[in-house]
């Protein structure tokens, strides 16, 4: 059964409340300035996948950003009553689940009012599964790998909502990130694996892409090297991937409207997609 976000209820701070109904105060320091940090997990038919992992780096978004974490207890808490609240609504293999924790209220300038106690929301979505490729485009905007941001899930997502509507406008599934070095770094929504001369290597964390699940289940998974990735080198790749809660492994066939190798799912990227696939079904908190 496919549902609009409205149907779904919606956890806000230990309160179930209809979607359409839920609100928090506008002076949430989230409002007026995009404080806070957040977590989108893969809902499986009705489970959440890798919670405990999620929940780990929602600690580590909230600790390097400073904003209170309520422990993982509550926010699995609140994850689990939203999803069994419901549970009749999701039944595909690629729902979401976003969790978004607040600074709470604020001024309507930057400064945080001390020992504001944080929001936490909790909130379904139905997600249609993306197909095993896709394309993307490069650009010139650069991710700051050294910026107080760098590597936390923050809530402060415009550069991203501008990148996602770049993608809309050029057709394509995702646009690629340098950093400030001219390094590879990420996509507005993913990490990026590519292969060069035989080998499957992505950036290092250092180079400033988010420390993604996905990612993270995939180097556990498959063999890839971490090391920097020169951002002209995409050009060079035989084959390039991106992965995402919402996309698993997704190959890029097309970059720029060129292909990448010979335009099909390469072997490297079909090994890793069974390699994923074969892991979330050995469980789903891995």
């Amino acid at each position: 059964m496919v549902f609009h976000d409205d149907d779904a209820l919606m956890w806000v701070d230990g309160r179930l409340t209809p979607a359409g109904q839920a609100s928090i105060p506008a002076l949430d320091h989230a409002i007026t300035v995009g404080d806070g940090i957040f977590e989108a997990l893969k809902i499986v038919q009705g489970q959440l996948f890798a919670l405990d992992r999620h929940l780990r780096r929602m600690e580590r978004s909230a600790r390097g950003a400073g904003v209170t974490y309520p422990g993982h207890d509550t926010v699995a808490a609140a994850a689990q009553a939203v999803v069994q609240a419901n549970r009749q609504l999701l039944t595909g293999t690629h729902d979401v689940l976003r969790l978004t924790l607040t600074a709470g209220r604020g001024h309507i300038g930057s400064n945080r009012i001390p020992g504001a106690a944080p929001t936490l929301i909790a909130a379904v979505t139905h997600q249609t599964p993306r197909g095993p490729a896709g394309t993307a485009i490069t650009t010139d905007w650069i991710r700051n790998e050294r910026g107080a941001l760098s590597g936390l899930k923050t809530t402060s997502y415009m550069e991203n909502a501008m990148a996602a509507a770049r993608a809309e406008a050029a057709g394509v599934d995702e646009v690629l990130f340098a950093n400030t070095v001219g390094h590879l770094c990420e996509g507005f929504r993913s990490n990026t694996f590519l292969v060069l001369d035989g080998q499957l290597v992505t950036p290092p964390l250092s180079d400033g892409p988010l420390a993604g699940i996905t990612r993270e289940l995939v180097l556990e998974w498959s063999p890839v090297e971490q090391r920097s990735v020169r951002f002209a080198a995409l050009t060079e790749a035989s084959e390039i991937f991106i992965t995402s809660t919402v996309s698993d492994v997704m190959a890029i066939t097309a970059l720029d409207g060129r292909p990448v190798g010979d335009g099909a799912v390469g072997p490297v990227t079909a090994a890793a997609q069974a390699a994923f696939a074969a892991g979330q079904a050995r469980g789903l908190n891995p």
